[in-house]
């Protein structure tokens, strides 16, 4: 969804994971069971802080930005955010083959969505100026869904100097 966003914007894609992922020179899997989930928000903090001092983009944030004070105040402050609501049902369907989320390894996968989302979808909500329902549209609908909240907004500007932040389940 970010990245489709990102070329009908003509803004750069910056994945936050991903910018983690390169700086640790490992997986992000590997930095949790090694270091530990606190360890691994630490340097998320520091780079969602960077990210959101950066040029224009569109800056997709891992799953767990949101659990730190900080980075909601960034993301409210900084950015244009955008949550991308998905129901935990929805997102274990998306997800339930995916061996590369540490949180998800465990026995009810289901379950543990459903803890995250409890926990989580208050503070998405806190950090973002929009919420779209992703439900099962297809990418470019939902793509279209928030450009409309952005010109309707009046955020939608080539000269935006702030970025748009893309979190919740679908950003990436």
């Amino acid at each position: 969804m970010g990245r489709h966003l990102a070329r009908r914007l003509d803004r750069p894609f910056v994945d936050s994971d991903q910018v983690i992922e390169r700086r640790i020179g490992a997986s992000i899997r590997e930095f949790f069971e090694q270091n530990g989930e606190e360890a691994f928000r630490d340097l998320e903090q520091d780079v969602i802080n960077e990210l959101t001092l950066g040029e224009p983009c569109v800056l997709a944030s891992g799953g767990g930005a949101v659990l730190r004070l900080a980075n909601r105040q960034h993301f409210q402050q900084r950015t244009q955010g955008i949550y991308l609501h998905s129901a935990p049902e929805e997102v274990f369907r998306r997800l339930r083959h995916d061996r590369n989320r540490p949180l998800l390894q465990v026995a009810d996968p289901l379950g543990r969505l459903r803890e995250l989302y409890a926990l989580r979808d208050p503070l998405y909500r806190e950090s973002a100026r929009f919420t779209v329902e992703t439900g099962k549209p297809s990418v470019a609908a939902l793509v279209n869904a928030v450009v409309l909240l952005l010109e309707q907004g009046g955020v939608v500007s080539l000269t935006e100097a702030r970025p748009i932040v893309a979190a919740g389940p679908s950003a990436a």
